[in-house]
Parts: structure tokens; sequence; C-alpha cells
């Protein structure tokens, strides 16, 4: 699912960040603008914090240094870019969907000072080509893909940082190349079970969402709706470049529908935009229909986790999140205990939302000094 809702094209007000404060914490904040945050470990230290409504916590924009494209296969061609400190701390953003590709916003949730700032837009994604390519795009074609731009910059270890989607990525690339990972900063977990893809796809978020579900699936005839997501594969494969892109939009509209605690007409309307739309939803579904290429539940089990279990951990989730619902942090915490959790309170899956944008830039700016 959508990083952060990475492609959004409309312009999003940035704050500066908080300074951060010692420690962890798993957070049960009150839904106020006064906010009460407990340490749930051993010691157990409050404080409250004040922040204007609608205040996101960001860096404010800058713009690359260096731009460049990886040929990674006979057939792929990866973008990247490198912004912040030519000589500083390595970090790498995986953006969502799969196929969401990266914003330029995404260089904001990291202090430009202290790291090397590292953006790439994966296969078939952004502007990586060949764009909307299905062919040799795979979760395990991008953990190589990620170790061969790291090689290509010259880059021995890095932090790595990553939502929804991107926190399965993250924790594929982590798990299979634990060596070159310093830390991992995730948002939204999301790890592709069966069970993840029902409740958003099928029967859970629809409950929540009647209006926007029954824009989602009017493309699907009333007797294939019992697996949506296989319904709408051949729709979005289609040669018929009307039903391909019809399906796109609705398929790309029912997550910029849910992705916020509050409705963002703007982000609803960013599915218009049909040659994004169809990059998004085609590649999106092409891992979807094949369960992320992976087994189900793999990257919570715990001869994966105990490859990483040394690293560095922070974990950002919105309580209303129904695109990854807590239920997955929550799993993730319980086989691996040494994380920190974070649970904002007045959040859904956006990375831009401020409770959740505070939180990320407060584990980035932790983490600089590793």
């Amino acid at each position: 699912m959508l990083l952060a809702l990475n492609c959004a094209r409309a312009a999003h007000r940035l704050g500066y960040p908080v300074r951060p404060s010692t420690g962890w914490n798993i957070d049960h904040q009150a839904p106020s603008t006064i906010k009460r945050t407990r340490q749930v470990n051993q010691n157990h230290r409050f404080h409250s914090t004040t922040r204007p409504a609608g205040t996101v916590y960001m860096y404010p924009p800058i713009e690359p240094y260096e731009t460049g494209k990886l040929k990674v296969s006979d057939l792929h061609t990866l973008y990247y870019e490198l912004s912040g400190k030519k000589d500083g701390n390595p970090i790498v953003f995986l953006h969502g969907g799969p196929g969401g590709g990266t914003d330029p916003l995404d260089r904001s949730f990291f202090d430009p000072s202290k790291y090397k700032i590292v953006l790439f837009d994966q296969r078939g994604s952004g502007n990586s080509t060949p764009t909307a390519s299905l062919e040799e795009n795979t979760t395990w074609d991008l953990v190589k893909d990620i170790e061969k731009l790291r090689e290509h910059l010259g880059i021995d270890k890095w932090h790595v940082f990553g939502g929804s989607w991107g926190s399965t990525l993250s924790l594929a690339y982590a798990q299979s190349h634990p060596d070159r990972v310093k830390t991992l900063v995730l948002r939204g977990i999301f790890t592709l079970r069966k069970s993840e893809l029902r409740f958003f796809y099928q029967d859970g978020a629809s409950h929540i969402f009647p209006e926007a579900w029954e824009e989602f699936i009017a493309p699907i005839p009333e007797a294939e709706r019992g697996d949506i997501v296989l319904a709408y594969h051949p729709q979005l494969n289609s040669e018929d470049d009307e039903t391909r892109l019809r399906a796109a939009r609705a398929w790309t509209k029912w997550e910029m529908w849910t992705s916020k605690l509050h409705v963002d007409p703007k982000q609803v309307a960013e599915a218009d935009d049909s040659e994004w739309s169809n990059a998004f939803a085609r590649i999106e579904n092409h891992y979807f229909v094949n369960n992320g290429f992976m087994r189900d539940g793999q990257l919570l089990e715990k001869q994966e986790i105990d490859k990483i279990r040394h690293i560095p951990c922070v974990v950002v989730q919105g309580r209303y999140d129904v695109v990854c619902p807590a239920t997955t942090a929550y799993a993730l915490k319980k086989v691996w205990p040494e994380i920190t959790l974070h649970i904002v309170p007045d959040a859904g899956h956006s990375s831009r939302e401020p409770g959740t944008s505070k939180l990320l830039v407060k584990a980035t700016d932790e983490f600089a000094h590793i």
C-alpha cells in the first residue's frame, strides 16, 4: 500500500521538526492538542507536548544534488536521487504501493544536515522504466535492486526507512541483508498476509467506508465479487485502454479514500491521474494476486525475525489505519518485542498526518548519530 501516499501531487504545508525526547514509547495519547505519552517498559515516564492543529513535523523542502539512472536488468532501469549532506549518514527511503513511486516531500523526513538521503523509484514506478511493467517485477527482484543501488553508490551500511508496502520491502531487505542495515524506521506495518488483504479488499474496510466501497466494486460483475483482488486482475491487464484505466482509477481511488483519518478530497482526486493510477493499480494488484511472492506470514516467522533482532527498529502505527490495520504492527511487536512501537491515537494510514510525521522525524533524528 502507499507509503505516505507518496505520489500525491498536491502540496502539503510543512512544519519544522520537534526536538526528540530521550527514550522511545508505545504511545497511548489522548486525542487532543495536549498529548500525554506513557513509556511502557521498566521505566514509566510521562511528558506532554503541544502543537498547532494541522502541523506536519517535517523538514523544509530540499532539492537533490544528484539524480541518476541505474540499469538493474536487461529490461528495468531505476531512477534514483541523492539529497541532503553528501558525506552524511546514508538512509534509503522505500516507497509504498508497490507501484507508488517517490515524491519530493519524502526527502523531508530526514535532517539534511546529517543524512545522505537516497530515494529511488522501484521497478515500473515513478520515473523508472518501463513504466507499469509487471515483467521481472517481484519482491525479490526489488530486494536485489536495493543491494545493486547500495553498491553503485559505494555505501557500506545504511539506515532503512519504509512504510506500508515500504515496510514490507524494508523487512524483506533487512532479513536478506541484515549486515547492511543500521536501523529500521517503519510505518503502517504491512506483511502481505492473506488476512491483511482480505480485510482491506474484501471484508473489513468496506464496513467503514461503504460509499467508497460501492464505487470500488462497481467495475466488477456481481458474480465475481467473491475475490475482488482476483477479479480486478484481468481488467487491470486488459488490452482495452478504457477498461484498464477505468479499473485503475477505481482501484486507486479506494486507497485514496481510506488512507487518512479525515478523508482528503484533493487526495481522492489524485486517482484521476490515469498514468499514475495505471502503474500503481497494476503493480499493486500483480503483487497481491501473487501473495507478495512469499510464504503467507513469512516476514513474521521467528526464524526470519531472528536474522534482524539486533537491528534497532522504531515502528509508527496509526490507530485508525484501515489500509494496514494495527493488528499487524502488534503481531510484529509480539514476535519482535525489542522494537519500539508507537500507536498514534488520532491517525490513519498516511505518514503526512501530524502525529505520525512527528514520530517518524523523531525516530530519524534519534538514529542520525548511529
